[in-house]
């Protein structure tokens, strides 16, 4: 599995040992007979084919095994990177001083919301929201949406060099 040439050599039994079973089946279908070999040899292509299926066998497992592995790291590492924001998310939130209602219009813009949608989902007026994101890009020192993620992206990655 490290090394390309045990891959390659181990697919290319695999291929020998389909043509092995597969060529006299196809022939057989076009009624093209085959001159059937001496059973030595015919034996012979036998282990090799049972061999290919084994090597391709331990090869599947190995693979599997390591994607599973592979797939549970990527889950940690998901759940770590999900704790750090919401660490860095309210440890500004507490910095600027947000009210309840700007944490969650915060929340939402974050997540790409856009006003209506905020307001539809508060059940308040754009009106409303409009002003509370005027008061959290005041509080944050930011002129937008982009820039508020931004300072929290940036918060992540400084997390993370600490780290």
């Amino acid at each position: 599995m490290r090394e390309p040439a045990l891959l390659i050599f181990a697919v290319a039994l695999q291929i020998i040992g389909c043509l092995f079973f597969v060529v006299p089946i196809i022939f057989g279908f076009f009624g093209i007979s085959l001159r059937p070999a001496p059973w030595q040899i015919y034996e012979i292509m036998e282990l090799i084919s049972a061999l290919a299926l084994v090597i391709g066998l331990i090869m599947s497992l190995r693979l599997f095994n390591r994607s599973r592995v592979e797939r549970d790291h990527a889950k940690l590492a998901l759940k770590r990177a999900s704790s750090a924001f919401g660490e860095v998310l309210e440890e500004r939130f507490h910095e600027w001083q947000l009210s309840a209602a700007e944490r969650d219009v915060a929340m939402f813009l974050i997540k790409g919301s856009s006003t209506a949608e905020i307001a539809d989902m508060r059940n308040t007026s754009e009106g409303t929201i409009k002003a509370q994101n005027a008061a959290i890009y005041k509080k944050a020192g930011v002129t937008g949406k982009t820039q508020l993620l931004s300072l929290f992206v940036e918060d992540l990655f400084e997390k993370n060099e600490q780290d």
